[in-house]
């Protein structure tokens, strides 16, 4: 049983930096990284250059927390992605690189993507 969950992680892993070998944000497009848990949704923007988040958006926020959107649904994923595009539009940014991290791009990935999009941001 432990040999088994030690490598179901590995494999994750391997994904994860696979997937991250290919994407690098800069300061001019920073990386749109999405994490998804059990419960929750979270993405940030990240330049790598400097190793700098530049700005993030969650389902465990204030605005969330306590309502449908508080927990990982499709209707979060669209009020997360747009959420993101307009704090990146009010820091200037308008292309990004979208890193979907061990995830399969459907979804809700593909939620946040569209939701994203339709607010502004290109990648």
């Amino acid at each position: 049983m432990e040999n088994s969950l030690k490598k179901r992680n590995l494999i994750r892993k391997k994904r994860t930096l696979r997937v991250r070998s290919k994407v690098r944000g800069s300061s001019e497009k920073p990386r749109l990284s999405v994490v998804k848990s059990n419960r929750h949704l979270s993405v940030q923007l990240i330049d790598d250059d400097k190793g700098v988040t530049v700005a993030s958006a969650s389902t465990l926020e204030k605005g969330c927390r306590g309502t449908d959107l508080g927990k990982k649904s499709k209707e979060a994923a669209k009020e997360i992605g747009s959420r993101i595009a307009m704090i990146a539009k009010e820091k200037e940014i308008q292309t990004i690189v979208f890193d979907r991290g061990r995830f399969k791009f459907h979804g809700l990935l593909a939620e946040i993507a569209t939701a994203a999009r339709e607010a502004g941001l290109q990648f």
